[in-house]
């Protein structure tokens, strides 16, 4: 942990070299996550509610995903730039250090830039929370930070699925984006607004929706209380995504160089 902290202490100190543009960063990530939302503050204006759900739930809802997106960006970068590594040659030198692959590749690359989501996230959280949308308990509170640190593990091991490929394909698939950047666009809506098809998909083939539509149902008190416990059970995804980076891993040949 201490190493990872210094790596970490590195990467900020990096981004912080040119103040303005770290800080011109922040803002244009900011803007572009706020102006997905105010689609949503601008209908709910004209119809109320949208499927039974109100602002409150709405922007939990949203801050949610927001945050989940936002933690697994800005730590979890060495794994989604992997492609990076692979075409300069970088994961020979890697190989030979006396550290785990994974988490010389984890450390590699980190994006504080993205704290300005999470941030934004809390904010959210911040209106969303008192404003009556859920009828809080210390059990409720506890599926919320789950929902969010589980919902990051699950967009990490999507990073994870994502590096993986590029041992046999040397570049990122993109139809992961759907999965990986699209979450941001539609997550400001509970998953199950789109209909059952995309429902059984992010619940049984990618889990986005244990961390996000199933447990908003239990706390919005529209289902039982053991939707809370599924976004732990969501997690059980990153076994794949462990055994698939391990297997890239073996397949890998150097370049020699």
């Amino acid at each position: 942990m201490k190493l990872y902290l210094k790596f970490l202490s590195i990467h900020l100190r990096s981004a912080m070299t040119y103040r303005a543009s770290f800080f011109l960063s922040c803002l244009g990530h900011l803007l572009i996550t706020t102006n997905v939302f105010l689609s949503v503050v601008f209908l709910l204006d004209r119809f109320g509610s949208l499927g039974g759900y109100t602002m409150p739930q709405l922007s939990l809802c949203y801050a949610v995903i927001l945050a989940a997106t936002s933690l697994a960006e800005c730590f979890g970068r060495g794994f989604d730039a992997f492609t990076r590594i692979l075409a300069q040659a970088q994961f020979d030198r890697i190989m030979v250090r006396p550290r785990s692959l994974f988490f010389q590749v984890l450390c590699q690359d980190m994006k504080p830039t993205m704290l300005a989501r999470l941030l934004q996230a809390v904010l959210m959280l911040a209106w969303a929370i008192p404003s009556g949308a859920v009828a809080w308990t210390p059990v409720k509170a506890l599926t919320l930070a789950l929902m969010i640190l589980c919902g990051a593990g699950i967009f990490f091991g999507l990073f994870l699925i994502n590096a993986a490929v590029c041992f046999f394909t040397l570049e990122h698939v993109e139809a992961l984006n759907i999965f990986l950047d699209g979450p941001r666009e539609y997550g400001k809506y509970p998953f199950g607004i789109y209909g059952r098809p995309v429902l059984l998909v992010l619940t049984f083939l990618v889990p986005l929706a244990l961390v996000q539509h199933w447990p908003l149902q239990y706390l919005f008190d529209r289902g039982p209380a053991w939707y809370g416990l599924l976004p732990v059970v969501s997690l059980v995804f990153l076994i794949p995504c462990t055994l698939l980076w391990q297997l890239g891993v073996r397949h890998y040949r150097s370049t020699g160089s």
